[in-house]
């Protein structure tokens, strides 16, 4: 079976020679030593000032809200993972979803200023596969009318746009470190904010809210442990090996399916070949291929589907380019290791079904 996609693990000795450290001393949770090396790495190699490694890429979206006061409408994209629509739900906010860019995928910045109502607070955009958002429009939006911005870039790791990495935009960015993900430590994300303030908020929200018997604010446990923070540690100095892996492979199918739609990369990013998303003409042509795929016991993903505007525990909006996107799109495998032969089969499969 060829999955969409595969965790790339490091050597298990070296995994267990980190974590033996944390073993001897018996020290594996609470901001423990290895957690604080990944941190202090993290924000070496992405350049941000304020990083906090947390539980997983859902929770952060949850914090993010919170230390930013959020309580009401929250303009956002319906072409993202369900967990972006929940944690808004969720934090107990009103999803307004503004429709997406047909090239990009990402939230159509040109739509946003019509959705905001004197209820809007927040704007939050999700990167999508990695994609850039229109930083500059949203930023220029966001002061206009005086809301946050919070980016959903739980595929964007390893990005950089104009030169810096993209999880730097933003009142806050986050970023999931889950098993499927390029940098992965099994389960896990991170929270990265530009303002010291907010970072302090935040740094006492990962952890109840205080520090020691000093309590300061509500809190939850979104914390992570030193035998993900170990993992985090191995896959981190390769992580522009896995990159690219990912983006020879890419070319592969580039090569083979020339034809084949796809979202439009921006020029000035960086991009870290997360996703091979394909756009099919129509749902019955994905449909078909999936099949065939299936047949071949090969696995693609609809990714995303469905439109989150079409969720059925929320009021319908309507996005018609998201809803006419999310029929058609699907992801193919891409991890670190598919072989050649594989990506051609992949192709070829898809090429003669269509």
């Amino acid at each position: 079976m060829i999955n969409v996609t595969k965790t790339y693990l490091p050597d298990f000795d070296e995994y267990c020679s980190i974590l033996k450290r944390a073993w001897d001393k018996s020290w594996i949770t609470n901001n423990g030593e290895l957690v604080q090396e990944l941190e202090y790495k993290l924000k070496n190699f992405l350049n941000v000032q304020h990083l906090f490694y947390t539980s997983n890429g859902t929770v952060v979206l949850q914090m993010a809200l919170k230390a930013l006061n959020i309580t009401q409408e929250v303009i956002t994209t319906p072409f993202s993972y369900v967990a972006t629509t929940n944690a808004i739900l969720w934090e107990g906010c009103k999803p307004v979803f503004v429709d997406i860019d047909p090239d990009s995928l990402c939230i159509d910045a040109s739509k946003i200023e019509a959705a905001i109502t004197d209820k809007t607070q927040a704007i939050l955009a999700t990167h999508v596969y990695g994609i850039p958002c229109d930083t500059e429009a949203i930023d220029k939006i966001a002061k206009r009318y005086g809301l946050k911005v919070i980016y959903d870039a739980a595929h964007a790791f390893g990005v950089t746009y104009k030169g810096k990495s993209l999880l730097s935009y933003g009142d806050i960015s986050t970023c999931s470190f889950h098993a499927t993900k390029i940098f992965h430590t099994v389960e896990g994300g991170c929270i990265i904010a530009n303002d010291e303030q907010l970072a302090e908020r935040l740094l006492l929200q990962r952890q109840f809210g205080h520090i020691y018997d000093d309590y300061y604010c509500v809190g939850i446990n979104a914390k992570n442990s030193e035998f993900h923070a170990a993992m985090g540690l191995c896959v981190l100095p390769k992580i522009n090996e896995i990159i690219a892996a990912r983006k020879t492979i890419s070319e592969w199918y580039d090569s083979l399916m020339p034809n084949i739609k796809r979202p439009q990369l921006n020029g000035e990013a960086q991009y870290n070949y997360s996703y091979y998303p394909i756009i099919f003409n129509t749902e019955s042509e994905l449909l078909k291929v999936v099949a065939h795929l299936k047949e071949q016991e090969i696995s693609g993903r609809r990714y995303f589907y469905p439109s989150l505007n079409e969720l059925p525990f929320i009021e319908k909006q309507s996005c018609p380019v998201s809803e006419d996107i999310s029929s058609r799109v699907l992801c193919l495998p891409l991890y670190h290791g598919l072989s050649t032969s594989d990506v051609k089969r992949i192709s070829y499969c898809i090429l003669n079904n269509l």
